[in-house]
């Protein structure tokens, strides 16, 4: 009775995803997206727009300079890239 089991292939649930401009796109396979959030300060209730840049890994160069994109949190590519993009966001 010797059977082999089929090793199931788990993925995570919670995979963060963030929507972004592509700022930069001058880089092999690596585009630089910033992504803006809207935060409240605690004490005064005034909304205001932080923001953060990440390096996505862009196989086929096919993102350029202002596409809206979704990106996704992976493994580390390298040491800095550790997300991926996703699609393209259409604008209407």
């Amino acid at each position: 009775m010797n059977q082999e089991i089929a090793p199931t292939v788990k993925r995570a649930v919670n995979i963060r995803r963030l929507e972004g401009v592509v700022v930069s796109a001058k880089m092999a396979k690596t585009v630089v997206v910033r992504v803006e959030r809207i935060k409240e300060h605690p004490k005064y209730k005034r909304r205001y727009k932080v923001h953060k840049k990440y390096k996505a890994h862009s196989e086929g160069g096919e993102y350029n300079l202002g596409d809206k994109v979704i990106i996704e949190e992976c493994r580390p590519i390298s040491k800095d890239k550790k997300w991926r993009v996703i699609k393209k966001v259409n604008e209407k």
